[in-house]
């Protein structure tokens, strides 16, 4: 098999939640979430064998009801959180609670590796992030790299900052932020930023993007009109403390300096509908993907904006005569961003796209047709980044 020719995996069910596994530095393991309002909904656990190019699987029970949005423990394989509907009272609740997976999942008691699928064992369920002052969960954020004791619950117009207790059973709000204004403000989307030691998170509520200050629950910037049309999705650069990259329903990816949020530092429009999921590289901040519901899913390698705008800079130690040249014509001007590859694997909206964590080459896209695609960063580009 060529070695850059995707893997694809369907689920029965339709599918929009998607994560990878951040606990897991090994193995390739990404974590999707169902929607089925007919049938119990489940978390199918992706494991990617990356010698042979097949995938595993595993099959858990979420009968809470249909998953909307998924995250992972940074610090615990075994833990996650889900945001799910649930009916009661003839309405639609949106509800947000934290699960630990059956201990024997990986080993599972089962013959042939089919059977999870037919016999699949239940998550247990840890405990409920629901306040009911606080309306609806959208999403819910863990701390990044941190112990897996803290996370952001955004619901209607509230952030919560949550902190579990020692076993994970029980789960307390330390302090709130509430969207002020006129109308009925709601939070869309948000991302906790790795920098500032942890103490900043953005936020997208209708076409605004927010920034937040988790010491005093105060906000400390304002994207006004950041995007035509609602805003979907932020991401940070993990390596340039400042970047933030954002999507939405006017088709645009927009990369901004919250610094000075007056323009955004640069803006793609390569999507022909809304783009739902923006995801930067942990690792090298220049390559981006982006999902959208044209499809289509694309990786950008936004070299202008990375942290390393001249490409990779070397000693001059370490480079004989020849290289020396090469290395001065090298560092003159920046490289070009440009388009690396437009996928095509999805018939559906593409909702969701993720990096592995264990290997910064491989990455994830999930469709609303339960069909996940993992794909490479095609090879002549990880090498002309490396070397």
């Amino acid at each position: 098999m060529e070695d850059d020719a995707p893997v694809i995996y369907g689920l029965e069910f339709q599918a929009r939640a998607l994560t990878a596994q951040t606990a897991e530095t090994d193995a390739v393991r990404f974590l999707v979430g169902t929607q089925s309002l007919k049938f119990d909904n489940q978390i199918h656990i992706i494991d990617f064998d990356d010698e042979n190019n097949i995938i595993n699987k595993n099959v858990l029970l979420h009968q809470a009801g249909e998953i909307w949005h998924i995250g992972a423990s940074p610090a615990d394989k075994a833990v996650l959180t889900t945001c799910y509907n649930k009916t009661s009272d003839s309405r639609v609740v949106s509800c947000a609670a934290v699960w630990r997976m059956p201990s024997d999942w990986e080993t599972g008691n089962h013959e042939s590796p089919d059977e999870s699928a037919h016999n699949p064992q239940t998550l247990e369920l840890l405990c409920h992030l629901d306040d009911s002052t606080h309306g609806n969960a959208a999403c819910v954020l863990w701390e990044p790299m941190g112990d897996g004791k803290r996370m952001i619950s955004l619901a209607d117009n509230h952030a919560l900052l949550w902190d579990l207790q020692e076993s994970s059973t029980q789960a307390t709000v330390s302090s709130t932020a509430t969207l002020e204004g006129k109308g009925q403000l709601k939070f869309t989307s948000g991302k906790w930023s790795p920098h500032h030691n942890c103490s900043q998170l953005a936020t997208a509520n209708d076409t605004a993007i927010r920034g937040w200050d988790l010491r005093t629950m105060s906000q400390i910037y304002c994207i006004e009109n950041a995007h035509g049309q609602l805003v979907r999705d932020l991401d940070f650069n993990p390596n340039r403390q400042y970047y933030l990259a954002s999507c939405g329903d006017d088709c645009k990816v927009k990369f901004w300096d919250v610094r000075s949020v007056q323009e955004p530092v640069k803006t793609l429009e390569e999507h022909s509908h809304w783009v739902w999921s923006v995801r930067y590289n942990h690792s090298h901040d220049q390559l981006v993907l982006t999902a959208s519901s044209d499809s289509r899913l694309i990786l950008s390698n936004m070299v202008s904006i990375s942290s390393e705008p001249f490409g990779h800079l070397v000693d001059d130690e370490e480079l004989s005569e020849g290289e020396e040249l090469h290395q001065e014509d090298k560092g003159k001007e920046p490289l070009k961003d440009s388009v690396v590859s437009t996928y095509e694997e999805h018939e559906d909206s593409v909702y969701a796209a993720e990096w592995s964590s264990a290997d910064p080459w491989l990455f994830a896209s999930l469709s609303y047709d339960g069909r996940l695609v993992i794909n490479r960063v095609p090879r002549a580009l990880k090498y002309r980044i490396l070397l």
